[in-house]
């Protein structure tokens, strides 16, 4: 057997003979290969970093957000800003939509690139817009959803997560969101739905509301009630694998009654 580091050559005899020691990659070879490879990482650092420095040129400034929110609610008769968002519900969005909420820079990168390579692959993931995005989606993009505004979405939700507390992005959210049966905004699907208020829902119905919000025109309780039942389950399922409800609460709330009102509106 030949040394290590040699090279071995059949002779007329059919036995192997060493040619001499292999030649290695000079060092000098082996630098200039790690500064092409150094440049190219560098340019694809410059050419993300102009594209978002242009992104966040191009983009409103968050500082507007309040009065869309304003407006969008007098659109639809709604007083804001309204009562502090009712903690159970908070829990539930959050639990649902974005558990990384209070950490996230207003997107979440671990999902985002969940959706690339589900985009990649050819599968279908919608599990990375957080609730900053979805605020932006109705505050900035009129709802629409497409290449240039998903990524103006991005842009935004940074923005307002810069601009705003969790507590009032939370409470811009809930006050404009959609909540299905022609109710928009927490206050108005609070006394539609249950005849109450928000600070009086119970943990089970602010679970509810917290679940419509994806899905309003099916997983509407008062037209497809086996839909937003699957649903409710699924929210406080959620609301018990982040921590905010113990097994025993969980149990409870998927037994406790919901409640819905047959009257619509608050007394």
């Amino acid at each position: 057997m030949g040394a290590l580091g040699t090279r071995r050559s059949a002779s007329s005899d059919g036995s192997f003979q060493s040619d001499g020691p292999t030649r290695p990659i000079r060092p000098r070879r082996r630098f200039r290969i790690a500064v092409w490879i150094a440049k190219i990482l560098l340019a694809i650092v410059l050419v993300f970093a102009a594209a978002v420095g242009l992104l966040f040129a191009l983009t409103p400034s968050a500082g507007q957000a309040a009065a869309l929110t304003r407006a969008q609610a007098r659109e639809r008769h709604i007083a804001y800003p309204g009562a502090p968002v009712l903690r159970f519900f908070a829990q539930a969005l959050i639990a649902t939509e974005d558990h990384r909420f209070n950490t996230d820079p207003g997107v979440d990168p671990l999902a985002m690139g969940r959706v690339v390579v589900s985009w990649i692959i050819g599968r279908q993931d919608q599990g990375g817009s957080t609730i900053d995005q979805q605020l932006a989606k109705n505050l900035y993009t009129g709802g629409h959803s497409g290449f240039a505004e998903d990524l103006e979405q991005l842009a935004m939700a940074v923005k307002l997560n810069q601009a705003y507390s969790r507590a009032e992005i939370l409470r811009m959210y809930a006050e404009i969101a959609y909540y299905g049966h022609g109710y928009y905004g927490l206050d108005a699907a609070s006394c539609g739905y249950f005849g109450r208020p928000p600070e009086r829902l119970t943990v089970v119905q602010a679970a509810m509301l917290a679940g419509v919000v994806n899905a309003p025109t099916y997983d509407d309780p008062l037209v497809y009630p086996r839909q937003a039942r699957t649903r409710l389950v699924h929210v406080i399922g959620r609301m018990a694998a982040v921590g905010y409800l113990t097994p025993a609460q969980e149990n409870a709330a998927i037994k406790a009654p919901l409640g819905l009102s047959a009257a619509r509106g608050c007394p």
